[in-house]
């Protein structure tokens, strides 16, 4: 029997909570809301008290994860002693965020999630998570560990890096190449620390 005792915000979080489920073990295909509403115990109509649709649902996940990672990579920012600790650091957070939030991670960057009925919240965490990058780079560059350059263009190219590296564990192909991601991530990690010179070409 459909459960009707949650209150309005253990609703919402159950309903998201039977989503990131269903998105582990069916794959994103099998959300509806329908579905959702089954797996969350709750009848066919609510999941409609807070989402009008699929896409609302979905994009309120991606909101999560985006707020969730900016938080990661601002926690790690602050606790590194130095710049230059600071952004290898960030490039092992960025992976083992997507390692321990794969469903999340799966939504963030989908195109469908991220044309103009994104939430203005989701945008600003996902700024403010890449302005993570964007400072710790800028800060480098005033410590003279890096070599001036177009901040914005440096940090995209290491977010291509650490997103295509997060990317290639989820999805498994790693597994060819190395029997602990986790280290060959810290090793990614320490190599870009070491090109992190002004001596370099």
């Amino acid at each position: 029997m459909p459960r009707t005792n949650y209150h309005h915000g253990a609703l919402r979080d159950a309903l998201l909570r039977a989503t990131l489920d269903l998105i582990r073990t069916e794959g994103i295909g099998a959300v509806s809301l329908r579905q959702v509403a089954r797996t969350a115990g709750v009848s066919p109509g609510a999941p409609y008290h807070h989402f009008p649709d699929r896409a609302a649902l979905l994009t309120a996940l991606a909101d999560d994860g985006f707020k969730n990672l900016a938080t990661a990579l601002r926690t790690t920012q602050a606790e590194a002693r130095t710049p230059a600790e600071a952004l290898p650091a960030l490039i092992e957070t960025y992976v083992r965020f997507a390692h321990d939030n794969p469903a999340h991670f799966q939504l963030m960057f989908r195109p469908e999630l991220t044309q103009s009925h994104k939430s203005p919240q989701g945008k600003e965490a996902a700024d403010e998570a890449f302005t993570a990058l964007t400072d710790t780079v800028a800060a480098c560059m005033a410590a003279g560990v890096l070599r001036q350059a177009d901040e914005d263009v440096l940090a995209l190219t290491l977010w291509s890096l650490v997103h295509g590296l997060a990317s290639l564990w989820l999805d498994g192909h790693l597994a060819h190449h190395t029997g602990d991601p986790e280290e060959l991530t810290r090793q990614v990690a320490r190599l870009v620390a070491g090109f992190m010179t002004t001596s370099a070409p």
